[in-house]
């Protein structure tokens, strides 16, 4: 079930606002405890406040503050996205949505309302932020000033952009359209889109389609001379007061604005008096144009009757006025009960909200974005703390990485290394970190040596090591580190940027041991893709698995795979898919799959497969139309590390992944290792991923 719905739009004035409303009122149907979130905010030019944001809030009396309700504004989305710093946005949006979703039992989210300067496309960022929020998606598209075809075409092109960058849409509402396209809009929609996908349409309403005077006002920053109390009056049009006031009357239309210079005081008492007739249409308001105020004598006489429409004095020459007012979009604001009300009416009458309701309800997604992953990530190792070592505590990576983990109050550390090097490089690399919170130990001088070469000459007494040897060993970070964790002084351990795989593994296999049930170690990377984060292994440890073994790197690697949230999908990979293929190697898998398929019959594994059909649909449906994992696998399983690690890296280096490990399966309890070529990011992510295993071990 999900607890949000994203609502975007495809352009400026679609009516979205409409829409926002009559859902948020569905959701209060069904829970009082409903959030409001704005990823992106558009204040206006004389307002300190988005105007929708605070109408959302207090007209339902929503409990959440205003400033809990965005996360930025436009220009600073338009200024961080000049310099390449998306993956910053995301991941506070996904921080700040994740606080609301613990908080509300429903959350409304929605998009940019295109009413700025732009500088970036509003539709593609709106894609990103809800493909990452693993929110299902509800787009809002506006009719009036289309041709129907041009109009039909544009939602079906938006709702494919949205399909094929993997974001589920829900619904479509067709807003603001004629009266009599009506139904011709909704079966062409409905000809040509999925029948799951929701389907609305909804006519123009006239009186929402226009602006009020209020938001002139605010648009030219006018000052209102009278009629304060009508400012909400809505302009259904606008003409300009130049001629004669004979000829002026017969142009009067209902609800229409006034522009008139300052000075021409016989148009704006002729509006008034036609205003106040019978025998002609109602005003909305008058604009004096130029900064002119009428004479004395004319405001004390409109001051002395009872003034029944604003009247209002703004800068600038007639046409450029009339230009601007033109411009002016409509908007819902929190003070405009009648537009609200009849949105909401409007909402009810034309939009399904029963079955709207239960689609809602009824959604859900396995689907993984890397984002969402490496917040994941944060927050899990956040929950459960743990103690980490980390043997390399001199490497200036890692007391990178230390230092950050610090700032973030993720886990306990352990350096091993000299304390007098290690300040000393900390303080020539600017370092902002605490090592007075920080445990440092020197495996050359420990108090733990003597116990700890105890425990290691009694693991490994049987296969000849004497007691020398093992105090030697102990000076080892590699052994001390391991030995922490064994005798209960930590929960795992990282390391590799220095020392080799085999130099980190090693200890672990001698003393730490694999589980119960496990015969092969294996490691597994998180490919953090830029649309979804596959697992893939074994990359690091083992050269040529038999099929027995490479089962076992499948099934622990499936396991890994749905401990850190990822639906398990299995492709066994090789150079032929299905049946076709022969040689050794194909066997080999085929074999390994077929034990996999015994084991654990509940798996959904597929192969051999090749690895386009394992993760492109269109190759799928071709080579392996029939499978539940072709074109959708989200756990790789290469035949050999040659084939693993160099296509790990190629992927890495042309696509730009993120690649989150090697992490190891199959141990007692976690030692990870690190690429002798690692980054601070990499120990990082590593050490999250450590203090995870190390809470389900």
């Amino acid at each position: 079930m999900s607890k949000a719905i994203y609502i975007t739009t495809i352009e400026s004035n679609s009516g979205k606002s409409l829409v926002s409303l009559g859902i948020l009122r569905m959701m209060l149907n069904k829970s009082s405890k409903v959030g409001y979130f704005r990823p992106i905010i558009n204040k206006s030019n004389n307002s300190n406040f988005d105007d929708h944001t605070n109408t959302a809030i207090k007209y339902f009396n929503l409990n959440i503050k205003y400033e809990d309700c965005y996360t930025y504004e436009q220009s600073e989305i338009v200024a961080l996205l000049s310099e390449g710093k998306s993956d910053e946005i995301i991941q506070k949006i996904i921080n700040h949505y994740k606080k609301l979703e613990a908080n509300f039992d429903y959350v409304l989210i929605e998009g940019t309302d295109f009413s700025g300067d732009g500088g970036f496309t509003e539709v593609d960022v709106n894609l990103m932020i809800a493909k990452n929020l693993g929110v299902p998606v509800l787009i809002v598209g506006a009719g009036n000033g289309k041709k129907k075809q041009d109009f039909i075409n544009t939602m079906q092109l938006t709702y494919k952009s949205f399909i094929k960058k993997d974001v589920a849409v829900i619904g479509l509402i067709a807003n603001k359209i004629e009266v009599d396209e009506l139904d011709f809009i909704s079966q062409e929609l409905k000809k040509n889109i999925p029948s799951e996908v929701h389907i609305d349409v909804i006519p123009k309403i006239n009186f929402l389609a226009c602006p009020t005077v209020k938001e002139v006002v605010e648009v030219l920053q006018g000052k209102v001379l009278f009629g304060h109390q009508f400012l909400d009056n809505s302009i259904e049009s606008f003409s300009t007061g130049a001629m004669q006031l004979r000829n002026y009357l017969t142009r009067i239309k209902e609800n229409s604005l006034v522009i008139t210079p300052g000075d021409r005081a016989d148009i704006i008492l002729g509006a008034l008096q036609a205003n106040a007739s019978t025998n002609y249409p109602k005003i909305s308001g008058i604009i004096l144009t130029g900064n002119l105020l009428p004479e004395d004598s004319i405001l004390k006489l409109i001051d002395g009757v009872q003034a029944t429409v604003p009247i209002i004095a703004v800068e600038g020459g007639t046409f450029d006025v009339s230009n601007r007012i033109g411009a002016v979009n409509p908007k819902i604001y929190e003070s405009n009960r009648k537009k609200i009300l009849l949105a909401l009416d409007t909402f009810d009458t034309y939009v399904d909200v029963n079955r709207l309701s239960k689609i809602l309800s009824s959604f859900s997604s396995n689907k993984l974005t890397p984002s969402m992953f490496q917040y994941n990530l944060l927050q899990r190792a956040k929950a459960n703390r743990k103690h980490i070592v980390l043997p390399e505590g001199d490497d200036e990576r890692i007391l990178e990485a230390a230092a950050r983990l610090q700032l973030l109050n993720i886990v306990d550390l352990t350096l091993l290394g000299d304390a007098k090097i290690i300040q000393l490089k900390c303080d020539q690399k600017g370092l902002q970190i605490d090592l007075s919170k920080i445990t440092i130990l020197n495996p050359e001088d420990s108090i733990h040596n003597e116990n700890f070469a105890k425990t290691l000459f009694e693991a490994r007494k049987h296969k000849g090591m004497t007691e020398t040897t093992a105090l030697d060993l102990t000076r080892d970070v590699s052994y001390y580190g391991t030995l922490m964790i064994h005798n209960g002084l930590a929960d795992g351990m990282v390391s590799g940027a220095i020392h080799t795989t085999m130099h980190t593994i090693k200890p672990a296999l001698q003393i730490i041991k694999t589980k119960p049930g496990v015969s092969v170690v294996s490691s597994v990377f998180f490919m953090c893709l830029s649309d979804r984060v596959s697992v893939m292994g074994d990359c690091a440890v083992n050269p040529n698995p038999n099929a027995e073994e490479l089962a076992e790197i499948a099934i622990s690697s499936a396991a890994s795979a749905e401990a850190f949230g990822i639906e398990a999908k299995i492709a066994m990979l090789s150079y032929s898919s299905g049946s076709s293929g022969i040689g050794e190697e194909v066997e080999k898998v085929r074999k390994a799959t077929e034990i996999v398929k015994n084991k654990f019959p509940e798996l959904k594994i597929e192969g051999p497969i090749q690895y386009d059909a394992a993760v492109d649909m269109s190759v799928a449906k071709t080579k392996l139309p029939n499978s539940e994992v072709a074109g959708q696998a989200s756990v790789l399983i290469f035949p050999d590390l040659n084939t693993g690690n160099n296509t790990y890296k190629a992927i890495q280096r042309e696509t730009g992944a993120l690649a989150i490990g090697p992490m190891l399966q199959g141990l007692n309890k976690p030692v990870n290792d690190l690429s002798r070529g690692c980054t601070v990011d990499d120990i990082f992510n590593t050490v999250l991923l450590t203090a995870i295993q190390a809470n389900q071990s």
